[in-house]
Parts: structure tokens; C-alpha cells; sequence
């Protein structure tokens, strides 16, 4: 059963070109955002995880971090938390599709 739902997962994620656009929005995001703003993204996968939190890191969809003259990192995003917020016991029994979850949330500097 779990299989199968992972090859239906897959495919949506082709099928509705998930990724390409999450890209977007956290493109868009960056535009948009004024400084103080904050942004929070949920992920159910680990490739969208991997996406968000290496542009929360960067903030660039590379996940190179730049640096300027002195070595300073040059992120226009500073991360909230440490690691992603992820459900608890109590929350996955009321919500078992939470399981999956998780909350990543940065500050535009």
C-alpha cells in the first residue's frame, strides 16, 4: 500500500509539474516579500523539503551560498527555526496525512 502511494505521489508531482512550480513561487516570493515579511512553506515530499530549505539558506534556487567582500553571507533570507517544525504524536493521530509535514519558515532580511 505504501509503495503504491508513493507511485502515485511521483506521478502527480510529474503530471502537475509540482516542483517546477514551487521554483516559481519561491521566485516569486523573494519579489514580493518586504523586509520583516515573512515566508512559510509546508512540504509533504523530501524534494520539495530539500528545495525550501536549501532557498531559505541561499536564497537562491542553486543553494550556493553567496558571500560578499569579507566572506559574510549574503542570504536575503534568515530562517526562523533551526529545523523544519514537524507534527507531533497528538497530531498525526488527529491527521495521519500530517505525518509527512514539514513547516519552514524565514524572515526577509
Amino acid at each position: 500500500k505504501k509503495e503504491l502511494a508513493q507511485v502515485f505521489q511521483a506521478l502527480r508531482i510529474v503530471v502537475n509539474d509540482e516542483i517546477e512550480a514551487l521554483r516559481e513561487l519561491l521566485t516569486q516570493a523573494l519579489q514580493v516579500l518586504k523586509p520583516g515579511g515573512r515566508l512559510a512553506i509546508i512540504t509533504y515530499h523530501s524534494l520539495e523539503d530539500r528545495l525550501v530549505k536549501n532557498f531559505m539558506r541561499t536564497g537562491n534556487l542553486e543553494g550556493r551560498l553567496e558571500k560578499d567582500f569579507y566572506g559574510r553571507p549574503l542570504s536575503p533570507l534568515r530562517p526562523v527555526t533551526s529545523k523544519a517544525v514537524t507534527p507531533d504524536d497528538e497530531e498525526i493521530e488527529r491527521n495521519p496525512r500530517s505525518r509527512s509535514a514539514k513547516l519552514r519558515v524565514a524572515t526577509r532580511i
